[in-house]
């Protein structure tokens, strides 16, 4: 399963120039620790936090879209919402990533303005870097290197910068990604389909109850989308296609939630609407989703994707604490981490919080603490960076209780 290790967010919104991780193509950045399986953002509340969870949002919108579509989508506003206030700089963003532990790191940046002309956003600069097979150090080199719409790409699944096998675009639409239109029109170059397919695979969870509540229309749905609002159609695919797998998951739900027994889909013959009966010890009928709590629905949900058999390679979630009662939060945060370290093929888990009940069970390297400076822009550190927090983690202290008592803040 691809890994991001690290990545950087610049000109967007409070984010002026925020970088997590190990950056190979970055000088400052390519000697650090990468990312950890799961990594945790925390801080106060208006730091930027979902500042972050958007970027990744925005990102992925712009493969599917054009970049005036992604800036306008899911209340964003627009590009001049977005931009950094006062910043003449490009919006810009770098992913450092590996498609599995053995391959080599591919490193993709893209810096985004406003054509002054049309006033739309438009892609000033696209790059895909890799270093050579059989070199473990070097400067990587270009396989995809684009400005205003014109630049050349190295054909091959090996061909780098500097051989002969380059091919020239003059004519791109600078108003959308240039990898988006070129993994649909050259076959000969898999990495360019490969990233895109990997963001494009990413979860960003915008799971609202509401949504979940929502009956659908019976037919088996593989994954859990966004908002949460086909749970009923995936617990259908579960039921049939992994019965074991789901057993699991409600085994796991009755010994975290009192009181639920059995989970079940049902169909309407009449109108063919989908529900989720839901058996508890202490009533003689069952009940649907529309009367289940927040909580006991953003649970079921997490399991249900959590123990996908096809899971997304990066599963970011904004405040999973949000309607949990406090003494599940800890144990959330262990199942978070077994299943991006547990198995092949695991996904890569980012999360955001700023619950300290949350963040006892995780250790400091996975810990990204964000703060915002004087300027009123954020600025990010990983917890381990500081040897007094991981001295007191050491001897006992959950990292959660020392960011309660402020050691976690900086001075």
């Amino acid at each position: 399963m691809a890994l991001i290790e690290g990545f950087r967010i610049q000109n967007y919104r409070a984010l002026r120039d925020v970088a997590m991780g190990r950056i190979g193509t970055d000088k400052e950045l390519r000697g650090a620790e990468p990312l950890t399986p799961m990594t945790a953002v925390i801080g106060k509340n208006g730091v930027g936090k979902s500042s972050i969870f958007d970027a990744f949002g925005f990102l992925a919108d712009c493969m599917e879209t054009d970049l005036e579509s992604a800036c306008n989508a899911r209340k964003r506003g627009g590009f001049d919402k977005l931009i950094s206030s006062g910043v003449n700089e490009p919006i810009s963003f770098t992913v450092y990533y590996r498609e599995s532990k053995n391959d080599r790191p591919i490193t993709y940046e893209v810096s985004i303005a406003k054509d002054q002309k049309s006033g739309l956003p438009t892609v000033i600069s696209e790059r895909l870097r890799q270093r050579r097979k059989n070199v473990s150090s070097g400067w990587p080199l270009s396989f995809l290197r684009l400005e205003n719409g014109k630049g050349d790409v190295w054909i091959g699944d090996e061909s780098l910068e500097g051989d002969d096998f380059a091919k020239r675009y003059e004519e791109l639409d600078p108003h959308k990604l240039g990898i988006v239109t070129l993994a649909e029109h050259i076959k000969e170059n898999p990495r360019i389909k490969k990233f895109k397919k990997f963001i494009q695979n990413w979860y960003l969870s915008y799971f609202t109850p509401d949504a979940a509540r929502q009956v659908p229309q019976a037919g088996i749905q593989k994954h859990l989308n966004l908002h949460g609002d086909n749970i009923g159609n995936v617990v259908q695919f579960m039921e049939r296609s992994h019965p074991i797998i789901f057993k699991r998951i409600l085994e796991d739900i009755s010994s975290k939630i009192p009181g639920i027994g059995t989970i079940v889909p049902y169909r309407d013959t009449v109108t063919n609407n989908l529900y989720l009966l839901f058996k508890d010890k202490g009533f003689a009928q069952p009940f649907t989703q529309q009367q289940m709590s927040d909580g006991t629905l953003k649970m079921f949900s997490y399991m249900l994707l959590l123990q996908d058999p096809e899971p997304a390679p990066f599963i970011c979630i904004e405040e999973p604490e949000n309607g949990l009662y406090h003494k599940l939060l800890e144990r959330l945060a262990i199942e978070f981490r077994e299943h991006a370290t547990g198995r092949k093929g695991a996904p890569q888990i980012f999360l955001t919080t700023h619950q300290p009940y949350f963040v006892d069970a995780l250790a400091p390297n996975e810990v990204w603490v964000l703060e915002k400076g004087e300027d009123g822009f954020s600025t990010i550190r990983r917890a381990s960076d500081d040897p007094i927090v991981v001295a007191m983690v050491g001897e006992g202290l959950p990292l959660g209780s020392l960011w309660y008592s402020d050691y976690l803040d900086e001075e």
